[in-house]
């Protein structure tokens, strides 16, 4: 036997069998006779019936569990990238540098909560669960499921997992109730919902000590809880994602004391992420959310370098627990993060690294960059991952061409911003960007605002019918600048808007609740109605010259949001700038 050949004898009766790896063999189908027939002859040649005899038995027995197994999934609802990167997080970032994790997983549409659970669980987007809102709720929903599973709802990884593997221990422990609709709970050995996430914990210690669970699903919830209250990119947003990483850690420990942490995968993840004071809308902000694996055959230290998707992580649920994927499923396994997988083919993809960070940095709902106000601003932008950075003063997405960030600069005019961080020529960032508006005092600049205050609106009131309680001259189609109350109000701003190119010009309206845009009288953005942060578009000709602009809003309660934005000839999209708006 040569050489190669003992490497090929080696592979294939010493290598442990792995799921993801695509082999049809198992070292322990290998008995001392067929070993015997392959040292009389050439090995090589013995391959394909290897291959072949494998496979045979593969279809019986490709999706038995891997031996000694324990799968926890932890979910956090709401904990963004942001957050994992500006928070003291010691346990988390001893996950990642010791497993497998993207910064740069996403969620599906609608950022809602339900929507992005079910897709987790579910292994499917909504357009295949049908779970499209909170609203949702088994006998009363818009679009019903493709298919159902053990009970009237989507197949879960929960009822895949018991129908399939009937011996399971499984629970599922979850601080927010309206995740137990969600799931076949049926399926469930053990099913509990708590009113806080410390009960939430200490159920879940409780359980893997008594019953060393072979498949767990824990689900923490305050930290939604504080983003809503406190909002999200703050001091206490930070500290809610802190705390929720002690109580990860202590999930960790409790594998370690039920003497099971060395068979154990975990899988963090979350819903959503969040902006300002909530979450509902289309941003990356909203979107983007971490996704880590760590445990027993995980890689150490490995940046998923592919797209990962909320759905995947069904997928990759299954794959852990040798479960047959129902064809319906559109999830995939996270398979590179396993330990001896092979790196993912991303031929002509390059693979996304932290975005580079523009100061001032963005607050709440507000982005990056700022009004500055007889002022010129100085724009830093910081690398995460000492990246080069390439950025664009017109609105573009800057490429390896654009011009190199080599220190702060001054700006002398309202500019859009836009960063990118490039890692050799395979790695390169989502954009980053910042508005900065600029205007001067004496310039004749403004807007002209009534603030109104009512109840029971649904949608935008006819202010005309109404008496304002207060009148003034701001700057922006903003709500920061005005002191309003929590409840409901409104506001009307009036102005002349100046367009120097002429052509078609699309506005937008970004806002939490109710907003319409008027040009010279006629309404070209309508986002009336009650809901999150969401932006909506119009467009109009204009030709040069001045025109009058009404922007009416109203809240109906909670999280309160305006942006107006627009984009023309020549002109980036941007927040309307102040210095191109004049009191009427």
């Amino acid at each position: 036997m040569g050489p190669e050949q003992r490497s090929v004898w080696k592979a294939i009766t010493t290598e442990p069998y792995t799921p993801w790896r695509g082999e049809c063999f198992k070292q322990h189908e290998f008995d001392q006779t067929m070993k015997m027939i392959l040292l009389r002859i050439k090995p090589f040649a013995l391959i394909p019936l290897l291959i072949a005899v494998g496979c045979t038995s593969r279809e019986k027995n490709r999706y038995k569990a891997l031996e000694n197994q324990h799968v926890i999934v932890i979910g956090v609802d709401a904990m963004s990238p942001d957050g994992i990167i500006n928070a003291d997080t010691p346990v988390l970032d001893k996950i990642m540098e010791n497993g497998a994790h993207t910064l740069n997983a996403r969620g599906v549409l609608p950022t809602s909560s339900s929507t992005n659970w079910a897709s987790m669980v579910s292994g499917a987007g909504p357009e295949q669960h049908g779970v499209t809102s909170n609203g949702w709720e088994r006998d009363d929903h818009g679009i019903p499921p493709m298919l159902t599973g053990r009970e009237e709802i989507f197949p879960t990884i929960f009822g895949v997992s018991r129908a399939q593997r009937p011996e399971l221990e499984m629970g599922a422990i979850y601080t927010w109730d309206g995740f137990g609709r969600l799931i076949e709970r049926s399926a469930l050995s053990y099913d509990t919902t708590e009113p806080t996430d410390e009960a939430t914990l200490e159920k879940a210690k409780s359980y893997i000590q008594e019953k060393k669970p072979d498949f767990l699903f824990i689900h923490f919830d305050d930290v939604d809880h504080v983003g809503h209250d406190m909002g999200h990119k703050t001091p206490a947003y930070y500290e809610a994602v802190s705390k929720v990483d002690g109580q990860i850690g202590a999930i960790v420990q409790a594998t370690k004391d039920a003497g099971i942490f060395d068979e154990t995968v975990f899988i963090i993840s979350a819903d959503h992420g969040g902006i300002g004071y909530g979450h509902g809308g289309e941003t990356l902000d909203e979107l983007e959310i971490p996704f880590m694996v760590y445990g027993k055959g995980i890689k150490k230290g490995y940046s998923i370098k592919h797209a990962v998707y909320t759905y995947d992580n069904a997928a990759t649920v299954a794959t852990l627990l040798g479960l047959k994927q129902p064809y319906a499923w559109i999830g995939k396994p996270v398979t590179s993060a396993f330990a001896g997988a092979p790196e993912p083919e991303l031929e002509g993809q390059k693979t996304l690294i932290a975005s580079p960070v523009i100061h001032p940095k963005p607050n709440l709902y507000d982005p990056a960059g700022g009004l500055f106000i007889d002022e010129r601003p100085k724009v830093v932008i910081e690398s995460r991952n000492n990246s080069e950075i390439r950025y664009t003063l017109d609105g573009s997405v800057p490429d390896e061409s654009s011009e190199r960030y080599t220190g702060p600069f001054e700006l002398s005019e309202s500019g859009v911003v836009t960063a990118k961080a490039f890692l050799g020529d395979q790695q390169e960032s989502n954009p980053t960007t910042a508005y900065f508006r600029l205007v001067k005092k004496d310039s004749g600049n403004g807007i002209h605002y009534s603030y109104f205050e009512g109840m029971d609106w649904k949608f935008l009131p006819v202010f005309e019918n109404l008496g304002p309680i207060k009148k003034g001259t701001v700057y922006e189609f903003r709500i920061g600048d005005i002191n309003q109350r929590s409840g409901q109000f409104g506001i009307r701003y009036t102005a002349s808007l100046k367009i120097e190119r002429p052509g078609e010009y699309r506005f937008y309206l970004n806002s939490d609740d109710g907003s319409k845009l008027y040009i010279d009288g006629n309404l070209v953005v309508d986002n009336d109605g009650g809901h999150g942060t969401i932006e909506r578009m119009g467009s109009v000709s204009l030709d040069k010259g001045m025109y009058p602009i009404t922007v009416d809003y109203h809240n109906q309660g909670g999280g309160a949001w305006l942006d107006a934005f627009y984009k023309g000839p020549g002109v980036p999209k941007q927040i309307i700038p102040a210095n191109v708006l004049f009191v009427p």
